[in-house]
């Protein structure tokens, strides 16, 4: 189970109040350096950078979904305000669960994305739920990662809802269909361990073919891809399950135990055990350092 204190490891929300000059927010530095971020610019106006020198000119309402693929940063010009919260890996994997809309919101959180000229009703629909997240947050002493993850999924579905669709009908050119058809495949097969020729046959196109555009859509490979998601699983149930890495081993579809240690080891770096210990360690640290900060309260 998902430590309370831990959600801080995993979830960030900040309010941006108007101020007289600029200020500029840094997104994937430090604990938040693989978080996906959003960006809700209510007021005001904006320039989003990325890495590469792009720029972006934001007027509000202005929404912007921002993935861990890129170092992005955000100047915010004297006057502008927003809302900017941000979630780790595992929890947007909870968020999105497993349903019948998960499938579109995974393909809605790989590529940025900014939504200008929200109209009346979206931005009426994603105020109150960013500012749910963030005062979940602002309150130390409730904030639950239950909590967080199902505002973090009606923020997804809201979004998907304006651009997830239109997104997914845009990209129903060369290359769109592949990736997000081989994306919906590792969902289900995952746990299969089948080859990749399998799922290159199954779309219809050469394990050539399905390289090139996961390259160059996420400049990851087929069985990178299929690996992270092996591991991103391995690691939701040795940090929230007390099942033995032997029955998390059976249930992640490995033959041997052995052959998962090896596996998740040369992922991570470290053994299932020890990223189990390593991740209740930081749990606990965390709800120390909470306990004790409520005792100083007045």
């Amino acid at each position: 189970m998902q430590s309370e204190a831990g959600i801080f490891h995993h979830a960030r929300g900040e309010r941006r109040d108007p101020a007289l000059s600029q200020r500029t927010i840094q997104f994937q530095k430090g604990i938040y350096a693989d978080f996906h971020h959003f960006f809700l610019l209510t007021a005001g106006s904006a320039t989003l950078r990325t890495d590469g020198d792009d720029e972006r000119q934001m007027r509000a309402p202005c929404l912007a979904s921002l993935p861990l693929q890129k170092r992005y940063l955000i100047n915010i010009a004297a006057g502008g305000h927003g809302m900017l919260i941000g979630a780790s890996p595992h929890l947007v994997v909870d968020a999105i669960g497993d349903r019948a809309e998960s499938y579109s919101l995974r393909i809605l959180v790989e590529q940025p994305r900014v939504i200008s000229d929200l109209n009346q009703q979206f931005a009426h629909e994603i105020m109150p739920l960013m500012s749910g997240f963030v005062g979940e947050l602002g309150d130390p002493a409730r904030a639950s990662w239950m909590v967080v993850s199902a505002y973090l999924r009606l923020i997804l579905m809201c979004v998907w809802r304006i651009d997830g669709r239109q997104a997914e009908v845009a990209g129903r050119g060369q290359r769109g269909p592949i990736l997000q058809r081989y994306r919906q495949l590792v969902e289900g097969w995952f746990l299969q361990h089948r080859p990749i020729s399998d799922y290159a046959r199954e779309l219809g196109v050469t394990t050539d073919r399905l390289h090139a555009v996961c390259q160059r859509e996420l400049s990851r490979s087929p069985i990178q891809l299929l690996h992270q998601r092996v591991v991103q699983e391995a690691k939701l149930r040795l940090e929230r399950s007390e099942r033995t890495v032997q029955e998390i081993s059976d249930a992640l579809g490995f033959r041997e135990p052995t052959y998962f240690s090896q596996f998740f080891s040369k992922k991570t770096g470290l053994s299932p055990q020890r990223y189990r210990q390593a991740a209740r360690a930081v749990a606990k640290s965390e709800n120390n350092a909470l306990s004790s900060g409520y005792a100083d309260w007045p």
